[in-house]
């Protein structure tokens, strides 16, 4: 846009250049044509000569209003009125002049500027008409308003133009800078669930196994050692995650490729415990198959469900039950634990886990694939969680 305007900002400057030379010497020629033997013919020809000069320089100074520019806009005027006072026909180079003083000056300077030399320009012609010709008289101000006015209105919309410009780019700008924080912190958002659903719930387990194991140590030596290889597998599992969390892959149970249902198995086999049952039953069978996000979205909720269920329910018996249904795909996860009150805050913040991602980090996930989270529980009648994503998801 900018070059565009540049580009046409040149084209008129050359036009008007060309123009006034173009009546500069028609001027001269048509007075040399029916006056050639007046005594100040000299004096027209050298003025027309000084004036072509010093036009033909202003090129070269700018358009700013520098001292040098202004004083050669005042040399180029007072060697034009002298020859409007020798040659009244030099007035119609007024025009070309009107636009000079418009592009060299302020509109508050230029605008008197302009009216100076409309008066000298008229006072010339009546003064070659001999007598007061109305034309003469009018019409010669009314260019001159024309030609200010449309200078002035361009200058103004000009301005305005560059100054929406620059509001578009700065908001551009300020767009981009948000959108570059809003994906930092969905990053963030994602990194914080990715590493509760799987190295948080990994450590956790690892710590209660191997408390277990201090305490069993003296008085069941077998039992601890399970403790220990169980929370060593654990941990094997815990890397696993971690490497392909860091290289952004699915979840290592959907990595062999046996799909949702098996991968559920395994993690409910994993937390079986002698004190929580984990079950999980699968009703109907999906019409295509699940999108990779989708598959690993589901199984990071039941984790995160799971790991809610082993460290505040005190349940005994967990179902994951997956639903494959004709317009959505349910996942749902019921315990016979103490439960809470969903509609108490601090009861929620309980259910979600001492960390506050449980809920909120599966509402989140949901959130993105255009699904939605249902809890029902009430204190000690367990809990019910309900996830469900649509068959085409956002």
């Amino acid at each position: 846009m900018a070059v565009a305007e540049r580009d046409d900002t040149r084209v008129l400057a050359v036009v008007m250049h060309t123009a006034f030379f173009v009546l500069l010497f028609a001027s001269a020629a048509r007075y040399l044509a029916r006056h050639a033997d007046r005594p100040h013919t000299p004096w027209v020809i050298a003025l027309t000569a000084l004036l072509a000069g010093l036009y033909a320089l202003g090129p070269a100074l700018g358009v700013r209003p520098t001292p040098r520019r202004l004083t050669w806009l005042g040399l180029v005027v007072a060697a034009w009125a002298l020859l409007v006072v020798l040659a009244p026909s030099f007035a119609w180079c007024a025009v070309p002049l009107f636009y000079t003083g418009l592009r060299t000056l302020p509109p508050r300077a230029a605008v008197p500027l302009v009216a100076v030399l409309t008066a000298l320009a008229v006072a010339a012609q009546l003064r070659l008409a001999g007598w007061a010709d109305p034309n003469v008289l009018l019409a010669p101000p009314a260019v001159a308003a024309v030609a200010t006015t449309v200078f002035v209105v361009m200058q103004r919309q000009a301005a305005r133009q560059d100054a929406l410009i620059a509001d578009l780019v700065r908001t551009r700008r300020d767009l981009a800078a948000t959108e570059r924080r809003e994906g930092t912190l969905a990053e963030r958002e994602r990194l914080a669930r990715e590493i509760h659903d799987t190295l948080a719930q990994g450590l956790s387990s690892q710590r209660m196994l191997l408390q277990a194991a201090d305490r069993l140590w003296e008085t069941a030596p077998g039992t601890a050692r399970d403790h220990v290889r169980t929370a060593a597998a654990t941990a094997e599992r815990g890397l696993a995650e971690a490497r392909r969390f860091v290289h952004d892959l699915t979840p290592a149970d959907l990595a062999g490729g046996d799909g949702l249902h098996r991968a559920l198995h395994a993690v409910a086999e994993r937390e079986t415990t002698p004190a929580l049952t984990v079950r999980v039953h699968t009703e109907g069978s999906p019409p295509r198959p699940l999108p990779a996000p989708v598959e690993s979205a589901l199984l990071r909720i039941a984790q995160g469900a799971l790991a809610n269920v082993r460290e505040h329910a005190a349940a005994t018996t967990a179902t994951l039950t997956l639903t494959c249904l004709d317009d959505q795909i349910l996942l749902d996860v019921t315990d016979d634990g103490r439960g809470f009150d969903p509609r108490t805050p601090a009861a929620s913040a309980a259910g979600a886990g001492e960390r506050g991602h449980g809920l909120p980090a599966i509402r989140a996930r949901l959130r993105q694939l255009g699904g939605t989270l249902t809890v029902e529980s009430a204190p000690g009648e367990g809990t019910a969680l309900s996830a469900a994503i649509p068959w085409q998801p956002r």
